[in-house]
């Protein structure tokens, strides 16, 4: 039996997937979750063997998620699902220590088969999600430009965006303007906006 904790914040959707791979006779739900930051304390608790992450959740994303077990549970498998076919994600998931990537509206066979996978130590990367990641190309972004970006992607000014980070003003403004060229846009909203549709924030 392979023990799985299930990490998504939408409740009818957590619950849809546990019952469903609870039908698979070599498959157990031993614990649910709504937030990331719930996760690991859930794997150590129940000793589960994989964890299935969404990656947008409350507390931590699927991927700050996947970085903590990582560390903390190094022989819990992770799958992510994603509802984003953003390409970063896929790099940024397997950066993390993901073995296992797919949509979140795969079959539930396509589930079982990715957990099982990964259970046995390899990877299970849905074709499409890899493609459309090879098509989109690495990230133009600094590690700094990324970070400025993400501290202001809440629609933070320069000001609060360069205390959050301890830069200065004038600092931030150079990193802004630099992702704003970099992503070909007119302005910061318009460059996280589309360093999120990317997936690289």
């Amino acid at each position: 039996m392979i023990n799985i904790v299930l990490a998504d914040d939408e409740h009818l959707v957590r619950g849809a997937i546990a019952a469903l791979l609870g039908l698979e006779g070599d498959l157990e739900v031993v614990a649910q979750v709504g937030r990331g930051d719930q996760v690991v304390d859930a794997v150590h608790e129940h000793g589960a063997q994989v964890a299935v992450l969404d990656i947008e959740m409350p507390g931590a994303t699927g991927l700050e998620t996947a970085q903590r077990l990582r560390t903390s549970a190094p022989d819990c498998g992770i799958v992510i699902l994603t509802s984003f076919g953003r390409p970063g994600y896929l790099r940024r998931a397997l950066a993390a220590g993901a073995r296992g990537f797919l949509a979140k509206d795969a079959p539930v066979e396509q589930l079982a088969g990715a957990i099982r996978k990964v259970h046995e130590g390899g990877r299970y990367i849905d074709t499409e999600l890899a493609a459309a990641a090879m098509a989109g190309g690495e990230s133009p972004l600094t590690d700094r430009e990324t970070e400025v970006l993400r501290a202001a992607s809440d629609g933070a000014s320069v000001s609060r965006t360069a205390a959050r980070l301890h830069l200065s003003e004038g600092t931030v403004r150079n990193y802004l303007s630099n992702a704003i060229g970099k992503t070909q846009t007119d302005n910061r909203m318009a460059a996280i906006r589309t360093a999120q549709d990317m997936g690289w924030l």
